[in-house]
């Protein structure tokens, strides 16, 4: 697997690649097989065979004399595989950190000592994170590759790093698992290849001791430990350090890559929430704070050994909204000492307590794994999973209480069924839900219900819609453009503080939290008609809310931009602070 060259001119390769692509146009419907046969009749050179990117960069450079009866999005879609992957607007990658000791005690997690802390082997991006060592560079590259051959638009990639609580990671080890991520986007850019010379540390998967959740005689920290020392003498290897200066120059290069990071998402738990955190999270680059809420019950929390109290949940996300981050929370329910009514009100608290509010949500309904100590508990009779009936009805209230301005990313899991010991095993139980409020003609409002993705619109009943509500620490404005119908095009979510900010860069600022316009990713620079992005949508979103700042008084507009989207708003008249970026407002 090689990078496309930045330097591939598809006109020296005419003989083979122009017959290849006539083929491609004149076949209606392309399975793999077809592609793979076609490939290989007209190959590149050599050995060498074309890649998708190779092919699609081809047909744009001859579709301008060689008339094609297919039309460029057309041409795309038969050669791109998974399209649901990028219709949200971005190549979302997600990458695990490697197995370490972790500070919960949570009965409910996992104790998979081949994973980061709460992941299980056989989840499909565990697996893509063990074929690759746990390592950033490795994950990067080899995501981007596949996205790529794949015929996906990989100019705006979101950063998913998960494993664990990242908190408790080496500050060492962070600032170089995230430049590493940064290395991989610039050279896939560039054209550069060096997996060869990635070092990979311990293989997790050669350990033998399988933790007992019904009688734990080593916990998952003391295991992990000890592999780790035994392989590298301390718990980090000596490649796995960076500097504050050298993630910097990954970052300043990846302002102007092809392939830019247009979102860095960090998961972390509430109590390792604190003011210099947030600071650091930021520096790192981050822009979305995954956080584990888990239940908005303290005695819940306390009989679960959580290790931390929902106190701890509403300063995190008031330090969190203070600083511009996107929240996006995790909530269980069937917790050890809930039940389907309590879960039901406490699900509605969420959305009702000025102190949560969260942007996106997951719902992970707990689901009994034999390593964790849960296990014990249900050999004892003290715990059960729900119902079918019980889970739908928790499932079904959930959609159906999640407002307008929320994206509902998850429902259920992605764990195998072969994992779980008893209770719900079917991943597909958010459509279970879906289709029984439909049948009941109940309509979902959630962001992920309204998504325009690829479906066709008319322009010309599009509107500006603006949702208000409030906050511990804000005035939330909700923008969003919508058609007709409800579906959603593209959205702005804008703070104004109405208490100071413990950040000065932000004093007196209001805050874009995120700008994010729907449909299939398009590249940098593309304009289609027919698709959502690059038709000016988030700049008139901006344009809007910069007036509303000036409005209320604010004396500068400021924004948590993604190290690759910098440049997109130093074109709209924004200056480079420390953490931020600003643009000063006239409130005369």
């Amino acid at each position: 697997m090689t990078p496309p060259s930045s330097n591939f001119n598809p006109k020296l390769h005419q003989s083979t690649l122009l017959p290849l692509l006539q083929r491609l146009d004149q076949t209606s419907t392309l399975s793999e097989l077809t592609l793979s046969t076609l490939v290989k009749k007209f190959p590149k050179s050599g050995n060498q065979l074309f890649s998708k990117s190779e092919i699609i960069a081809g047909y744009k450079a001859f579709s301008s004399k060689h008339k094609f009866t297919t039309s460029p999005d057309q041409f795309i879609s038969k050669l791109r595989k998974k399209p649901i992957r990028t219709q949200s607007g971005v190549a979302p990658v997600s990458l695990l950190t490697k197995p370490f000791p972790c500070p919960g005690k949570c009965i409910f997690c996992p104790n998979d000592v081949r994973m980061p802390k709460s992941y299980v082997a056989d989840e499909p991006g565990a697996q893509r994170a063990t074929r690759n060592f746990f390592d950033p560079y490795l994950q990067t590259y080899n995501r981007l590759a596949t996205f790529d051959q794949n015929g996906h638009p990989i100019d705006k990639v979101e950063l998913i790093i998960l494993g664990g609580t990242w908190s408790f990671y080496p500050q060492v080890y962070q600032i170089w698992f995230i430049k590493r991520c940064f290395d991989a986007l610039n050279d896939y850019s560039s054209g550069l290849d060096h997996r060869h010379q990635v070092k990979t540390g311990s293989d997790f998967t050669k350990l033998s001791y399988l933790v007992d959740g019904s009688h734990i005689t080593k916990t998952y920290n003391q295991i992990i430990s000890i592999q780790l020392t035994h392989s590298a003498q301390s718990l980090l290897y000596p490649w796995e350090k960076a500097t504050w200066k050298q993630l910097q120059a990954a970052h300043h290069l990846n302002q102007t890559s092809r392939c830019r990071n247009v979102g860095l998402v960090l998961e972390t738990r509430p109590d390792n929430i604190t003011k210099a955190e947030v600071l650091r999270l930021r520096r790192l680059g981050a822009t979305k704070i995954q956080i584990g809420i888990q239940s908005l019950s303290d005695r819940v929390l306390r009989l679960n050994h959580r290790g931390h109290t929902v106190a701890a949940t509403r300063r995190a996300f008031r330090l969190l909204r203070q600083a511009g981050f996107k929240i996006q929370a995790h909530w269980m329910p069937n917790l050890y000492g809930s039940s389907p009514t309590k879960d039901v009100q406490e699900y509605q608290i969420i959305f009702i307590d000025p102190d949560f509010k969260p942007d996106e949500l997951k719902i992970y309904p707990t689901s009994l794994i034999a390593s964790a100590e849960l296990m014990a508990y249900h050999q004892k009779g003290k715990w059960r999973p729900y119902t079918h009936p019980q889970l739908l009805h928790v499932t079904t209230s959930a959609l159906q209480a999640t407002p307008p301005y929320c994206r509902l990313n998850r429902v259920i899991r992605d764990i195998p069924s072969s994992d779980i010991v008893t209770g719900n095993k079917k991943t597909n139980f958010r459509q279970i839900a879906e289709h029984h409020l439909h049948t009941h003609q109940v309509k979902l409002q959630d962001i992920r219900s309204r998504e325009i993705r690829n479906q066709p619109f008319d322009s010309s009943t599009n509107k500006l819609d603006t949702l208000c509500y409030a906050t511990t620490s804000s005035q939330e404005h909700f923008l969003q453009f919508i058609t007709g119908d409800n579906h959603l095009l593209g959205f702005l979510r804008l703070s104004l503080p109405t208490k100071p900010s413990f950040i000065p860069e932000l004093k007196h600022s209001a805050v874009i939290r995120e700008v994010h316009v729907y449909g299939t990713a398009a590249t940098l620079g593309e304009k289609n008609p027919a698709k959502t992005q690059h038709l000016g949508l988030g700049t008139k979103l901006i344009k809007k809310a910069q007036q509303i700042a000036q409005s209320r008084g604010y004396r500068q507009l400021s924004v948590i931009s993604a190290i690759g989207t910098r440049e997109y708003y130093h074109n709209l008249g924004f200056t480079q602070g420390k953490l931020y970026q600003h643009k000063s407002l006239n409130t005369t």
